[in-house]
């Protein structure tokens, strides 16, 4: 996939998976790596931000195979900011595809 289309998408990607259940970082990255290309350098970061931003809320799970994993949860915010978000990506990608269609309608 484009890296492009891909950077843009990732926050979105991010948002919509907490929405439907509390995830830890590398669960995240595991769910988005099944649909495309992706790493733990590229989402961290957008985890951070995104909670920095009161977005997300985080708490501490204890795991029986290792050290205790932060959980990320959407707050109201971070539910109204998704929403937005998806309004927008929705609008974007009709707006892309009335214009590929366009290119080939008007061949």
């Amino acid at each position: 996939m484009n890296t492009q289309f891909r950077k843009g998408a990732l926050e979105l990607c991010v948002l919509a998976m907490i929405y439907y259940k509390d995830m830890y970082g590398y669960e995240i990255v595991r769910n988005i790596s099944e649909s495309m290309d992706v790493n733990e350098g590229t989402i961290y970061p957008i985890l951070r931000r995104l909670t920095k931003e009161k977005y997300f809320e985080t708490y501490m799970v204890d795991s029986s195979g290792g050290p205790a994993r932060k959980y990320y949860s959407l707050t109201e915010s971070g539910i109204e900011f998704l929403n937005q978000q998806k309004k927008e990506w929705y609008d974007f990608v009709k707006g892309v595809d009335l214009i590929l269609r366009r290119g080939i309608d008007g061949e």
